[in-house]
């Protein structure tokens, strides 16, 4: 059942495959038959509901507010992810990115089945004009010639044939994280007012960050002000329904890229006109409660256009207002140049986070983000030992689960995991998260760039045990050194993968100080030595050998595949990141091949990674803009 509210209580709210390749030929006629709406999606980058309809005082929105007013107002709205390129996957594809691998990754391409289609294109079939503007950062190879009739900066729902519906998109750059340092406040929000979460430093450069955020907030609102009196001025606006939304949320400290509130939850508004009121699934000024997400927007736009929705489509229709699921899943991996693994679950009121690189710290260096004069002071902060417990808590190493209270804790500080009250609740939502991860066969748990990497590719006999692969690792992250004789078992397994998740069970009690070096030294040295393994195996062996203090040759080997320019990226980014984790005397062996790798590929992933271990390495790291300059090459 449908779970609506007053707007009033929109703050506490948010505190097997079958498809064709195209619509099959009596659908896409009757279809272009019956006449049909008009769809327009005004989309807003990094945008976080910081909006007066969602009850945020500071705000200043009208435009956006007033369409709330008279549309249908999604108070738990989420992305899949908490960035844009496997979100934007997400939403063109209707699949999750993890059953797509390496779509999960920020920046990469999915391994997509033939047969799953940019959704547009179905609507093209069934005689829509379909235009994108312009934004596209799929994760995958989309044929956007099938997919769109128009795609690039000017495209819009203009070029279309005199009364032809149209479904079209305009992406809003206004409040990209960019826009920090590519544009100038406004003033319209003062720094001093800016209301700061529990874990970010009061320093003069957050509150500026703040306010200058909320000021291009108030920007593409007027810029959505525009687009809806273009749409008037054509008279269109009764024959179109409008949804505003955001690929994700961000962009200030511990948002953007991260799997809470403050990443993944997103303004979501629906206005349906009165010649199309009755498709819509709530009255004009209602608040649904449910949580939805970014995979329910494809089949979304389908029904409303009268065409079958696909049965390998991962989301559910908001036009199925009485059968909502239960749960919105969120999940973050490889975040540009660092790896990380996490997988969450949201209901109304509570998020259960399970981390499977708990080794890995909250706050890994992400060279885009750390342009951002308020995470650089942030990590000053940290460095100096003047943080208190809360904020120091993202640069430490994480645990194997988190649970909070939206209701009670918005800013998700307090982690309740083990509170006897909320068994119940982490039980349930535990379960509903193992139960989604072997459902679209999560390829998180598979190395990035192994061959069992992508959808038919991780279904494949054999290939990818997700069952046997997931309980090793559910084993890896509680940290128990009694579970070393598993792990090493795992790594004569015969399957990659499995041997993988052994290693990096013992890399895991390795940084936790948990392992015992006897135990596992030959093991380990066996497969660093092993040149039939493949390469993410021998490099998780290699950092935890490095980490239980054997770092000569297995400096040796990181090195080697980091320096070898034929190697896969995917490989020499996952031999960097071990080098900038093992202890800084063992990697600086390795500043040769560092200094060889960040000049000419200076800006890729990999030569901003070997910059940034060159400056800690050689003592000239500081959390400085003119630092975070030349580490990204622009200086």
């Amino acid at each position: 059942m449908s779970n609506r509210t007053s707007r009033r209580a929109v703050l506490a709210l948010g505190g097997a495959i079958a498809g064709t390749a195209a619509l099959p030929a009596a659908a896409a006629a009757a279809a272009q038959d019956a006449e049909r709406p008009n769809i327009l999606w005004l989309v807003a980058e990094d945008h976080s509901p910081f909006l007066g309809a969602y009850g945020d005082d500071q705000a200043q929105t009208p435009t956006l507010d007033a369409l709330a007013e008279r549309g249908i107002l999604y108070a738990n709205a989420f992305s899949t992810y908490p960035v844009c390129a496997p979100t934007r996957f997400s939403i063109i594809t209707g699949k999750a990115p993890e059953s797509c691998g390496p779509a999960h990754h920020m920046r990469a391409s999915g391994l997509r089945p033939d047969w799953l289609l940019g959704f547009p294109q179905y609507l093209r079939e069934a005689g829509y004009y379909t235009s994108n503007s312009n934004k596209t950062d799929y994760n995958t190879d989309i044929d956007l010639a099938a997919t769109w009739d128009a795609n690039g900066p000017n495209a819009s729902w203009t070029g279309r044939e005199p009364g032809q519906p149209f479904f079209a998109i305009f992406n809003h750059m206004t409040t990209h994280e960019s826009s920090l340092w590519s544009s100038e406040p406004t003033g319209v929000h003062d720094p001093a007012d800016a209301e700061l979460p529990e874990y970010t430093p009061d320093t003069v450069n957050t509150r500026a960050d703040r306010a200058h955020y909320y000021d291009n907030i108030t920007r593409v609102d007027a810029q959505v002000a525009d687009r809806l009196a273009e749409l008037e001025a054509a008279g269109l606006a009764e024959d179109t329904i409008v949804f505003y939304y955001s690929d994700n949320g961000g962009v200030l400290p511990r948002s953007k890229r991260y799997v809470y509130d403050s990443g993944l939850r997103t303004a979501l508004i629906a206005v349906f006109p009165d010649k199309w009121a009755h498709l819509a699934p709530a009255e004009p000024g209602a608040v649904v409660a449910d949580p939805v997400t970014t995979l329910d927007y494809a089949p979304t736009v389908l029904e409303l256009a009268g065409l079958d929705v696909p049965g390998h489509f991962d989301g559910t229709s908001l036009l199925e207002a009485r059968r909502r699921p239960e749960y919105a899943f969120g999940a973050r991996n490889r975040m540009d140049a660092r790896y990380d693994f996490v997988r969450t679950v949201r209901d109304g009121r509570y998020r259960y986070i399970r981390n499977y690189a708990p080794h890995r710290i909250y706050n890994q260096h992400v060279a885009y983000l750390f342009q951002q004069l308020g995470v650089l002071d942030w990590e000053r902060l940290h460095l100096d030992g003047a943080l208190d417990e809360v904020q120091e808590r993202w640069w430490r190493p994480k645990p194997a689960e988190e649970l909070y209270d939206l209701e009670t804790d918005p800013d998700e500080v307090a982690n309740l995991i083990d509170e006897p009250h909320l068994r119940r609740v982490r039980r349930r939502l535990a379960a509903a998260l193992d139960e989604h991860l072997i459902a679209v066969h999560d390829n998180g748990f598979i190395p990035e760039g192994a061959a069992a990497e992508g959808y038919d590719q991780s279904r494949a006999r054999g290939a990818f045990p997700i069952e046997r692969v997931k309980t090793l690792a559910d084993s890896a992250i509680q940290r128990k050194r009694s579970n070393t004789a598993k792990f090493t078992r795992a790594l004569n397994d015969g399957n990659e993968v499995v041997r993988y998740w052994g290693v990096q069970g013992l890399l895991i009690l390795a940084a936790a100080d948990l392992l015992r070096r006897d135990d596992v030294e030959d093991d380990l040295q066996a497969v660093l030595g092993d040149a039939e393994e493949i390469p993410q195996v021998r490099i998780a062996a290699a950092e935890t050998l490095a980490r239980l203090g054997r770092g000569g040759e297995a400096v040796d080997y990181l090195a080697g595949v980091l320096g070898d320019a034929d190697a896969p990226d995917p490989v020499r980014l996952q031999a960097v990141e071990a080098l900038t984790c093992i202890p800084a005397e063992d990697a600086a062996a390795a500043l040769d091949v560092l200094d060889a790798v960040a000049g000419p590929e200076t800006g890729t992933y990999i030569g901003i990674a070997a910059n940034y271990l060159r400056f800690v390495l050689r003592g000239e790291y500081a959390p400085t803009p003119e630092v975070q300059a030349a580490i990204l090459g622009l200086a």
